[in-house]
């Protein structure tokens, strides 16, 4: 139990790395778009289209590798590469350099998360997994709530440049500690049948395939997404540029948003469905189609209001509610596969993920602000969550079925 904390520990600490290296763009993307003289388009490509496609389509080979090697050695080696590359953001002076710095970034941060969900799912017996995956999930609220604040402060203060030196240098220090610390656990060890054949990329995507309820949330995932990844890569551009708030009032209020509500949310929404899940597997479904439904209103006067204040506290509540959907679907989609196949599915499920919210989100948000204004493209792109709570409802109807299915 002791090495099983200290291994989801340690992974909690390198994804709150991998994504204050990521969601500090965000924060300096104004500073970033004055300073180099971009349009909104290059900022959505920035944080969204030119980062995905290559953190999606390096992802796959990666993950592959990680069901047949050791998980442990990629992960460290993967930290030293997207923190170097951070650093080398900072040394970029017009677009396609930051462009490539980004991209960098991107391919280091493919090797993170499939092998330590597979991990995860080793350390960890069923019944555990969805606390267990959530509480790895708060590296994405905790990391974004340190690059916000601290990429807002370090931006005021020292510009954005600075800003992005000072987080990365850490992620190569940490990479030395997990080569030496993080455990390689034995693969399969909660599951039945397990063998050491490694299924094909051919057959793990048809494996997915067959179940409807791996079909719907990897949809449902992918659509909620599209507009959490868009509207959070421009939330800094909105409260600068509609609210005239400043660079580090404006990352102090999203990173706390981010740290709090988003970290509530995942967290609670994990703890919650192991223990419904005793009388129902299915609430852990239902918990994220609930709290997507009910964030739509809250986003609309979010994104629709002049009220500075209100807009903030409509902001934090359609986070709260948003959120719940983070470390459930991977919990559902590791639940359904077979232990070789889990490194390999996770980059598949975060390939489609990526690819369309990481990918076409903040790029949508982009287009459509330069042609119809920012407030208008954050509304625009809530119709994607009423879509994902759709998803999540009806995969729940074949979920204990599909449970079953992936060992027949």
């Amino acid at each position: 139990m002791k090495n099983a904390r200290y291994t989801l520990g340690l992974l909690l600490i390198i994804y709150v790395v991998n994504h204050i290296d990521r969601q500090v763009m965000s924060i300096l993307a104004e500073s970033i778009r004055i300073d180099l003289d971009l349009s909104d388009t290059q900022l959505g490509l920035l944080m969204g289209g030119g980062f995905a496609i290559f953190y999606t389509f390096a992802g796959i080979p990666i993950a592959r590798f990680a069901d047949k090697n050791n998980r442990s050695n990629i992960i460290a080696t993967a930290l030293v590469l997207w923190s170097a590359m951070t650093v080398a953001s900072g040394l970029a002076r017009n677009f396609a350099q930051l462009m490539a710095a980004r991209i960098g970034v991107g391919v280091g941060e493919a090797g993170c998360t499939p092998p330590a969900h597979s991990i995860i799912s080793d350390t960890f017996p069923p019944e555990r997994r969805a606390t267990a995956l959530s509480t790895y999930q708060l590296g994405v609220p905790i990391g974004t709530l340190f690059g916000l604040i601290a990429g807002g402060y370090l931006a005021e203060g020292l510009g954005w440049q600075t800003a992005f030196f000072v987080v990365g240098v850490p992620g190569i220090l940490l990479a030395v500690i997990a080569k030496l610390t993080l455990v390689e656990p034995e693969r399969g060890h909660f599951d039945r049948d397990v063998t050491d054949e490694v299924e094909s990329l051919g057959g793990t995507i048809a494996f997915m395939a067959r179940l409807p309820s791996m079909r719907h949330v990897l949809m449902g995932s992918s659509a909620q997404t599209v507009f959490l990844f868009g509207v959070a890569a421009f939330h800094a551009v909105f409260l600068q540029r509609i609210h005239d708030l400043s660079i580090s009032e404006a990352g102090l209020r999203l990173g706390l948003i981010a740290g709090i509500a988003g970290g509530v949310s995942v967290f609670g929404a994990g703890w919650l469905a192991d223990r419904m899940g005793t009388r129902d597997l299915r609430w852990i479904w239902w918990i994220p189609a609930i709290g997507a439904l009910l964030s739509l209103p809250f986003s609309f006067v979010a994104y629709s209001t002049e009220n500075t204040s209100l807009a903030v506290g409509m902001i934090a509540a359609a986070t709260f509610l948003n959120h719940s959907y983070s470390g459930l679907t991977h919990a559902i989609m590791q639940g359904l596969v077979k232990p070789r196949m889990r490194a390999t599915m996770s980059a598949i499920a975060l390939f489609v993920m990526n690819l369309l919210g990481g990918g076409l989100g903040p790029i949508a948000i982009g287009q459509l602000s330069d042609r119809f204004g920012l407030r208008s493209a954050m509304l625009l792109l809530s119709v994607f969550v009423a879509w994902a709570s759709l998803h999540y409802l009806l995969g729940a109807r074949t979920y204990t079925r599909d449970l079953e299915a992936k060992n027949a």
